[in-house]
């Protein structure tokens, strides 16, 4: 008897670092669980490039119109979400405005390294690893951002 297997599959998601003031990064409060800040982001939609979806969801949790200016990494230790296995594409975008919170953002912030909230999933890591690529023009080496940190 053949069993039907499905595959499983790690859920697409994006993340994006936006550039509203030097030193500064956007985060959002997030409205559900897991509790917590975090950049703006969420889940790519079937048909949708990672580009698109991350305008998107930089809209959709901002008010504001991101152009992508770079790509930070991949992250994608299966831990990074409490829910189940993700991998997110993570940008650097610019934009220019006043920040409004929307659909799942409860809130909005701009923060500097040295006065980070409590992030959710392993956007503390993905923080970490942009401002330390702001100050030496590295981008984390693939892997870095596995279990080893």
């Amino acid at each position: 008897m053949a069993e039907d297997r499905q595959p499983r599959n790690p859920y697409p998601t994006v993340d994006v670092i936006v550039e509203l003031e030097p030193g500064r990064v956007l985060l959002v409060q997030r409205r559900n669980p897991p509790p917590g800040w975090a950049l703006p982001g969420g889940f790519v939609n079937y048909g949708e490039s990672v580009e698109t979806a991350a305008i998107r969801e930089a809209r959709e949790e901002t008010g504001l119109q991101v152009t992508l200016t770079e790509l930070l990494g991949v992250y994608s230790v299966p831990e990074r979400d409490p829910r189940f296995h993700t991998m997110s594409t993570v940008f650097v975008g610019r934009a220019e405005g006043i920040p409004v919170a929307g659909d799942d953002a409860a809130a909005t912030g701009l923060f500097g390294e040295a006065e980070l909230p409590e992030l959710a999933f392993d956007h503390a890591r993905i923080v970490a690893d942009y401002f330390e690529y702001r100050r030496t023009g590295r981008r984390p080496a693939p892997g870095s951002s596995g279990r080893e940190r």
